[in-house]
């Protein structure tokens, strides 16, 4: 247990919790709401087969995290696995940048919120225009209060959220399949490459694909909350890795299968592909309940990347950047300070950003720049784990340490390269800056490197 100026964090969680945690930061629902016409608009008919490699390929970076997990039992994640490797202050950084990720989703997918609940009302005539602004600050607070409160509660809030509205989907893909199989239009050449692209649009499919998992990791900030950790926390990445993998190649398929073959361009164009499928193959209560289901999914990530983001902060703080943010709630034991300025930069994105391009622009932004910064993390613990393997001489752990770190060389490649259009190729610049600063920090609080996540 983390001791902390007499208060320490509190293990009354299981790895069901942890799942729960790690889910709702990656948010399947909502991913699969805006990424398969991004998979399709590169791979064509192949994007579940984009999905499918792609999920093998996070399972390649999870490895490392449960290589680590295994071993160290900090709340400190890619800080303390980075740092046992090489030094806390390389962890540092990683760490820094795992907040901006769990600020800027947190941020993006509050926005959303409303926009999902606007879509749910505008199918039955009924119009809120720029309401979704303080839907998303009500989503920011009620996340806030419940991180506050009980992590215990709302881990198992999370769960039961991001499980409810992935049942929706699975509704509608069953009748979707059933419809499609009544027509014999069932077909396993989403499987293949899209004869007119071949593997290289499949290789962009597994961009869309692997940044759909961004946050599986986040069950790691929960290890001096869960009993046994080292079994636990390991199991809730698996499990999540996982389930999630499934479900992603289960919603790509039968999107693509539901548009029908032939018709890959009316997919990738579709601003709302599942609620077209819906209207298609069900009815408008369906479609309205798949926008509740997004709602619902957003709302799970805002209170997700909450958590996840303030225990990060919370370790930086005990290692050394401020005792104020690693205080704990005496009778909860939850990181307030770190939880209520996790919040407030969330909100301060929402109202000083996000209403000057809209809720879906804005989640777009801030989600690439969130990214760019779990990219950065993730092949910080992928060679740290490498490099830990040779030094233990364990040649398995070596070849998928490396392997793990070929696997994420890839999107941050495509990431920023082909240079993007304006203003999308200011968000690798803001990232730089954003690591920057955390380099500042180090040189202008030395302590902050003299003490590794316990």
């Amino acid at each position: 247990m983390a001791e902390t100026g007499g208060a320490s964090l509190r293990r009354k969680l299981g790895p069901v919790e942890a799942v729960g945690l790690s889910l709702s930061v990656m948010a399947p629902t909502m991913g699969m709401a805006l990424n398969v016409t991004l998979a399709v608009g590169a791979a064509g008919i192949a994007a579940p087969l984009g999905f499918a490699i792609g999920t093998l390929v996070v399972g390649l970076v999870g490895l490392s995290f449960i290589f680590f997990a295994s071993r160290v039992t900090s709340a400190g994640s890619g800080f303390a696995y980075i740092g046992k490797t090489f030094g806390p202050r390389a962890g540092f950084i990683a760490g820094w940048c795992m907040v901006l990720l769990y600020i800027a989703g947190g941020s993006g997918s509050a926005a959303l919120v409303g926009d999902f609940l606007r879509a749910a009302l505008d199918d039955h005539g009924i119009h809120l225009g720029g309401w979704w602004l303080p839907v998303a600050v009500l989503a920011l607070l009620g996340g806030t209060a419940l991180a506050w409160r009980d992590v215990g509660l709302a881990t198992r809030l999370m769960l039961v959220m991001e499980l409810s509205s992935i049942a929706v989907i699975v509704y509608l893909g069953v009748r979707i399949l059933t419809a499609v199989h009544a027509e014999g239009g069932l077909s396993l050449a989403p499987f293949h490459p899209d004869p007119t692209i071949g593997w290289w649009g499949v290789g962009y499919a597994i961009v869309f694909a692997v940044l759909s998992f961004a946050g599986f990791e986040a069950a790691t900030t929960l290890a001096e909350e869960t009993g046994r950790p080292g079994r636990s926390i390991p199991l809730a990445l698996f499990g999540s890795v996982v389930l999630a993998g499934l479900f992603f190649v289960f919603a790509s398929y039968i999107q693509v299968i539901g548009f029908g073959l032939g018709d890959m361009k009316a997919l990738a164009a579709s601003d709302a592909p599942l609620n077209t499928l819906a209207l298609r193959y069900g009815n408008i209560h369906i479609a309205t309940a798949l926008d509740l289901a997004a709602a619902v999914s957003a709302i799970s990530c805002v209170l997700g990347t909450l958590s996840a983001g303030a225990r990060m902060l919370f370790v930086l703080g005990r290692a050394g950047l401020s005792p104020a943010m690693a205080r704990l709630h005496p009778r909860h034991g939850t990181p307030t300070t770190a939880v209520a300025i996790v919040s407030l930069a969330m909100l301060a994105g929402v109202l000083a950003w996000a209403p000057f391009v809209g809720p879906t622009d804005y989640y777009d932004a801030v989600g690439t720049i969130g990214v760019l910064a779990l990219i950065v993390a993730y092949l910080g613990v992928t060679v740290a784990a490498a490099v830990h393997a040779v030094r233990a001489g364990s040649r398995l752990w070596l070849v998928l340490g490396s392997l793990g770190t070929l696997a994420m060389a890839w999107p941050l490649y495509n990431s920023i390269y082909p240079v993007p259009a304006f203003p999308d190729n200011l968000w690798p610049y803001l990232v730089l800056g954003w690591i920057a600063a955390g380099a500042l920090l180090l040189v202008m609080r030395p302590e902050v490197g003299r003490q590794e996540a316990r």
